[in-house]
């Protein structure tokens, strides 16, 4: 199903302490609310609401730089307020599946998205919960006795809390001036709505306090993966008067010779892309019989490779590509060369290693027959 989403950042996080507003701090070295804004993005969202404090749209733009398909709205006194100003601030159809969560819960996956997505063919509301496993007591204070408390079918709820959006508008538009609902499900129950849970997971944890920040660092390194992906691609040289490497026109006395335009650069890194993920070769995804392809730009390939990655959830680290042929020289070319590889990827051009090497005049190289090119990448993916 088609979904958009309702990011809530626009609380002030004092119990978090020093740092500013959580939402903003760094974790892993990217700032908390990106790591949520990235997910549902990567998951397919068609659009996503920031909910920002007051005056924060401009912060907003700069910490979210670089990505698509959001847009931010300020939120009010309270959650609800925030909730009911960002969904008024979505676009798109009425009946649309719309999901609400809190930018304090970074670690927000693809599987959870989705399986939230799904419990709503069958219900008005949904949201991922882990079941009490601690024993509970009722405490008043230092002085109250401490009571036992029982835990059978109590659950923990955690976000992103899913509704269809004509329902949750519905059942927000009812809400009394002096509630203010602690999160989305109260709202629906209120109205009457019902809502089933799915399997939380412990790494939806809500950044509440300063420990809790001391916890996701640690997280923020484990909970993911490195994968490395090898490529390699020749191309024979025939009449013409360049060469394309790299997404570049470098002058040559020829050409390279294939089914698109031949750019053995990008082929190499986008083999190297792909098989960081599992996902085969570039024949698989663009096959040499289909004419469509027929003297295709390379980047098209390299860039949907890179489009598989972010749906994931992955990051490319870097990459690192080695030409070897006589001619053309490479040495004149590489900078421009990374820059473009860089732009294309979406890097910073110091993940990008371009290099070029000889065979000596040996082999089909040196005898200025072809141009091969070997790539290795790496990736990180959520495990």
């Amino acid at each position: 199903m088609d979904f958009s989403a309702i990011i809530v950042a626009a609380g002030s996080g004092e119990r978090a302490g020093a740092g500013g507003p959580k939402q903003w701090r760094l974790l892993g070295g990217k700032p908390v609310a990106r790591w949520s804004l990235e997910a549902f993005l990567n998951a397919g969202a068609r659009e996503v609401v920031v909910v920002v404090p007051p005056g924060g749209a401009a912060h907003a733009e700069a910490v979210f730089a670089g990505l698509e398909r959001w847009r931010a709205t300020e939120g009010g006194a309270h959650r609800a307020q925030s909730v009911t100003r960002g969904l008024a601030a979505l676009g798109g159809p009425l009946d649309e599946v719309v999901l609400i969560h809190d930018a304090a819960r970074p670690f927000v996956s693809a599987g959870h998205i989705r399986a939230v997505v799904e419990a709503l063919k069958e219900a008005e509301g949904a949201a991922p919960a882990l079941a009490m496993a601690d024993t509970l007591k009722a405490w008043n204070g230092d002085k109250g006795p401490v009571t036992g408390a029982p835990r059978d079918g109590l659950w923990r709820v955690q976000t992103p809390q899913g509704f269809r959006r004509n329902v949750i508008e519905a059942a927000y538009g009812l809400l009394r001036g002096d509630t203010i609902p602690t999160d989305d499900l109260a709202v629906l129950e209120a109205f009457g709505g019902h809502a089933v849970l799915v399997p939380g997971d412990p790494l939806l944890m809500k950044l509440t306090y300063p420990e809790d920040f001391l916890m996701a660092e640690r997280l923020a390194g484990a909970a993911r993966i490195t994968r490395i992906g090898q490529g390699f691609d020749v191309h024979r040289i025939g009449p013409g008067d360049g060469v394309w490497l790299c997404g570049l026109k470098i002058p040559h006395d020829g050409a390279l010779v294939g089914h698109s335009d031949a750019d053995a650069g990008l082929h190499a890194l986008t083999d190297a892309l792909l098989g960081a993920i599992g996902e085969g070769d570039i024949g698989d995804h663009f096959p040499p019989t289909d004419p469509t392809w027929k003297g295709a730009a390379s980047d098209i390939f390299l860039r949907h490779a890179a489009k598989l990655i972010a749906g994931r959830g992955g990051e490319i680290i870097n990459v690192d590509l080695t030409l070897i042929c006589e001619a053309p020289k490479i040495k004149p070319h590489r900078q421009a060369m990374r820059e473009r590889v860089a732009e294309i990827l979406g890097l910073a051009p110091d993940r990008v290693s371009i290099k070029a090497t000889t065979t000596e005049k040996l082999g089909f190289t040196g005898r200025g027959e072809g141009l091969a090119a070997q790539a290795v990448a790496a990736v990180t993916l959520p495990i």
